[in-house]
C-alpha cells in the first residue's frame, strides 16, 4: 500500500548510516585507502561504511572494539574477524552468500546481515547473546539454525522467501517480529511468544487471522496486503493500539469494537461499502487515526467522504494522512 511506507519503517535496518568518522573522510573517498593505523588501540567504534572493502581487515589490535560497521562494501565472505569484545556488527549490503566466521564473537548483541545473498540461516550457534538480528532482503526460504538464540528481542526477516513460520518457538523474549514480503500462508507456531509486542507480516499470502490468541501483550499488528476477508481472532488482544489491515478484501469492521486501547486503525483499500460499518467504531473512545480511503465509501462519495468520517467518529484527530482541524 502507498501509505505503508509512510506509516511504518518496516525494515528498520535500512536506516541511513551514521557515516564514516572524520579520520576516514578523506581516505574513504579512494577505495581501500583507509588507514586503521590512525586509530588508537582502545578505539571502541569503527565505521568503514562504503569503502569498497572486499576483505575483512585485521582488527586484532583494537582490544576494546565494541561497534563495527562494514556496511555497503564488497565482502563475499567473513574471515579474520576475532574481536571477542564486539557487541554490534553491521554487514548490511555486501555480497555474502554464507554466514560464517562469526564463532569468536561470543559477546555480539546486534547483528545486521540485511541485503546480502544468504540462502540459509546457519553459523550463529556461538552467538548466544544476540538481542537484535536483521536479515532483511536475502534469499532465505526457511527459518532454521536459530536454536542458540534465546535472548533475541527483535528478529527481522522481511523480504525473503519464507513460506512457513517455524523455528522460533524458543525465542520467548522476542518483542518484535518482522516477516513482511515473504510467502507465508498461515499464522502458526506463535503461541509461546507471549512477550511479543509488535507482529508485522504484511505482503504475504494470509487469508485468515488465527494463531495469535495467546499474544496478549501485542500492541501493534500489521497484516496489510493479504487475502483476509474477516476480522477475527482478536478477542483477547486487548492491548492492541494499532492494527494495519489495509489492502485486504474486508467488507465489514466487525471484530475490533472491544479493543478499547486502539488508537490507529488502517483499513484503506478494502471493500467497505456501508457507512454503518464506520459507525461501529464510534465506541472506541481512544481511536485517533483511521485510514479508510479507496474503500467504496470513499470512491462513491469522494467530496463528502472526509466530512462523513469526522461526523461519525468525532474522537478521531486524523483521517487518512491528514489531521483533522
Amino acid at each position: 500500500m502507498a501509505e505503508g511506507a509512510a506509516k511504518m519503517d518496516e525494515h528498520q535496518s535500512e536506516g541511513e548510516s551514521e557515516g564514516v568518522p572524520e579520520e576516514f573522510i578523506e581516505t574513504a573517498q579512494h577505495p581501500n585507502e583507509f588507514d586503521l593505523n590512525t586509530l588508537e588501540p582502545d578505539t571502541e567504534t569503527i565505521d568503514l561504511t562504503h569503502c569498497r572493502i572486499d576483505a575483512v581487515p585485521d582488527f586484532d589490535r583494537f582490544t576494546q572494539l565494541k561497534d563495527l560497521s562494514l556496511r555497503q562494501n564488497l565482502l563475499k565472505s567473513i574471515t579474520n574477524l576475532r574481536a571477542v569484545t564486539l557487541t554490534a556488527l553491521d554487514l548490511y549490503d555486501n555480497q555474502l552468500t554464507v554466514i560464517e566466521g562469526l564463532d569468536a564473537l561470543v559477546n555480539l548483541e546486534h547483528l545486521d546481515l540485511s541485503y546480502n545473498r544468504l540462502r540459509k540461516l546457519e553459523g550463529l550457534n556461538n552467538l548466544r547473546k544476540l538481542r537484535l538480528l536483521y536479515l532483511v532482503h536475502n534469499k532465505i526460504s526457511k527459518i532454521e539454525g536459530l536454536e542458540a538464540q534465546t535472548e533475541v528481542e527483535m528478529l527481522e526477516l522481511g523480504d525473503n522467501r519464507i513460506r512457513k513460520i517455524e523455528g522460533i518457538a524458543h525465542m520467548t523474549k522476542l518483542r518484535q517480529l518482522f516477516l513482511g514480503k515473504n510467502k507465508i500462508t498461515k499464522l502458526e507456531n506463535l503461541d509461546t511468544l507471549t512477550a511479543l509486542e509488535q507482529l508485522s507480516i504484511p505482503g504475504n499470502r494470509l487469508v485468515k487471522i488465527e494463531g495469535i490468541s495467546k499474544l496478549t501483550n501485542l500492541s501493534e499488528l500489521y497484516l496489510s496486503d493479504q487475502g483476509i476477508s474477516t476480522i477475527e481472532g482478536l478477542e483477547g488482544l486487548t492491548e492492541l493500539t494499532l492494527i494495519d489491515l489495509a489492502n485486504n478484501p474486508l467488507t465489514t469492521l466487525n471484530g475490533v469494537d472491544h479493543l478499547q486501547k486502539l488508537e490507529d486503525l488502517w483499513m484503506n483499500d478494502n471493500k467497505i461499502a456501508d457507512w454503518a460499518e464506520v459507525d461501529k467504531l464510534a465506541k472506541l473512545a481512544g481511536l485517533r487515526t483511521v485510514y479508510l480511503e479507496r474503500n467504496p465509501i470513499y470512491l462513491n462519495d469522494i467530496s463528502n467522504y472526509r466530512r462523513k468520517v469526522i461526523m461519525a467518529l468525532p474522537q478521531v484527530t486524523q483521517v487518512d494522512a491528514t489531521a483533522c482541524r
